[in-house]
């Protein structure tokens, strides 16, 4: 058992108040972290400590890296492995937290309600073959991007800290070990609730239903078809993320059902990535070989995903089979429309137009297929239409470039909300910066290879106000990857 540091937990302002635990334990397993031999400090997140109410003082220290390595367990905590299953590329399987343990839920100063979970922290009852660890590069790589999601505006879990553990990880090579600590509002998935169907069990599934109503919507609880309502309001969620990734080119890549939060956060940073040139089609991921997850049928696949998520809730809908189908069906079909208001309305921001006009979305469409045709830079070429001159690239000298910007200033007119007001809003939605690819790669090199921190802290430096201009010094943190530079492909690293 571990023992318990109270004067230095408290001294943290850790505030536990574990409710997953008043499910039934046919949802988890209790479980400790696996001790490890060495563990340091990689780095801290300060600012979310401090948005916790956590003194950063206090855990940014060897007491704080023992908690993070799950060599002390803090006053209060109550370490489980979730249960779930999963649609994994349309495949069922069942899961669990194979090598994460929720210490438990921690209450913010403002009344928030989240999960503080290890990552890598050992095995599990659902580790089946897996050794339960996780690499450094892997661990940092959701450091960065979710952090850079987060200051994006995108909801995501969060990262607080990431220790290496002084014990090495053996995949195609030997790695250095790591933990990470994930923020998350709650860990509850679509394939949370698939776990429950495979039961059968419908007092678990309501049991599940009510608890994730009551922690993530509970403006739907006094509804006449409080279950129909809830897999609405997720629906939606899931409308409004997906549009947010569209918006800024991130590729999720590992769509699968058990990676889709019900919190409507984005979760799970695997073989995720940012598109450079713009292109529906993009994949990096080096297990996608059919392009499931490919950036433009990211919509696509939420549908599905929430498809599975209406099979699992049909017993709440109705009592008739045929009615809960029906009802299922009638809601599922306007995710499309949905997704399509919550995608024109950020497009049409970052056009800088506030009203609305029917011909709209031929004036994006229009730009995505010539930016296409050039395989033109998705995050630049929406930043230098704020700009007073255009730069002297392909994209902007295509007569039919020429022809969609005269349409755009003609509908810029037709508004009442000055030139200058447009571009605000446009540089308030068409980051200056993304974590592209190959410096986001840079920085896990140096860390992992010359245990260099500092190439990841300047990146971090920049990718905090992604929104503003650039600094001189920092511009080139905009450029894509050189033009003869090979393919890109990211990797699951579990």
């Amino acid at each position: 058992m571990h023992s318990i540091v109270s004067q230095e937990t408290n001294q943290a302002g850790w505030h536990f108040d574990n409710s997953y635990l008043a499910l039934s334990d046919f949802f988890y397993a209790e479980v400790e972290p696996t001790p490890v031999k060495a563990p340091a400090m990689t780095v801290f997140n300060d600012a979310l400590a401090t948005d916790l109410g956590l003194h950063a003082s206090v855990l940014d220290s060897d007491a704080g890296t023992a908690i993070f390595a799950g060599n002390v367990l803090p006053e209060g905590a109550h370490p489980i492995a979730q249960a779930y299953a999963g649609h994994q590329f349309g495949a069922f399987t069942i899961l669990g937290d194979g090598r994460a343990i929720l210490l438990g839920e921690h209450l913010t100063p403002d009344g928030a309600r989240v999960d503080i979970q290890l990552k890598g922290s050992g095995q599990t009852p659902y580790s089946r073959r897996g050794d339960g660890r996780a690499a450094l590069g892997p661990m940092l790589r959701e450091y960065i991007i979710s952090e850079a999601m987060y200051a994006l505006g995108i909801p995501t879990t969060r990262s607080l800290a990431v220790v290496t553990t002084g014990e090495p990880v053996i995949r195609e090579s030997i790695l250095e070990g790591a933990i990470l600590t994930r923020v998350a509002s709650s860990h509850i998935r679509v394939g949370t609730f698939e776990y429950v169907e495979l039961q059968g069990e419908r007092d678990h599934l309501e049991a599940l239903a009510d608890y994730t109503i009551n922690r993530h919507y509970p403006e739907v609880a006094a509804s006449e078809n409080r279950y129909l309502q809830f897999f609405s309001a997720v629906m939606d969620r899931q409308a409004a993320l997906i549009s947010k990734w569209m918006h800024v080119g991130f590729i999720h890549g590992v769509m699968n059902t058990d990676n889709m939060a019900l919190s409507g956060e984005t979760i799970d940073y695997g073989p995720c990535a940012f598109m450079d040139a713009y292109n529906p089609h993009t994949v990096f991921s080096s297990i996608d070989y059919r392009g499931r997850y490919a950036f433009g049928n990211q919509p696509h696949i939420a549908q599905w995903n929430l498809a599975r998520f209406a099979e699992a809730l049909l017993p709440l809908f109705s009592d008739v089979p045929e009615t809960a189908l029906a009802m299922a069906n009638e809601m599922l079909e306007t995710f499309p429309e949905r997704f399509q208001h919550y995608w024109q309305a950020g497009m049409r921001a970052k056009l800088g137009l506030f009203t609305e006009e029917p011909e709209d979305l031929i004036l994006i469409e229009t730009l995505l297929k010539t930016m296409h045709a050039h395989q033109a830079d998705y995050t630049n070429t929406f930043r230098a239409l704020t700009w007073e001159a255009l730069p002297e690239e392909p994209v902007f000298q295509d007569s039919a470039f020429q022809h969609w910007h005269t349409d755009w200033q003609a509908r810029l007119d037709r508004q009442p909300q000055s030139r200058a007001e447009s571009v605000a809003l446009m540089k308030a939605h068409s980051p200056a910066v993304i974590p592209r690819n190959h410096r986001v790669e840079e920085a896990l090199s140096a860390a992992e290879q010359e245990g260099d921190l500092s190439v990841m802290e300047r990146l971090l430096t920049v990718l905090a106000k992604p929104y503003d201009d650039l600094l001189p010094e920092y511009r080139h943190y905009a450029s894509p990857p050189a033009l003869d530079a090979p393919p890109y492909r990211t990797f699951c690293g579990t």
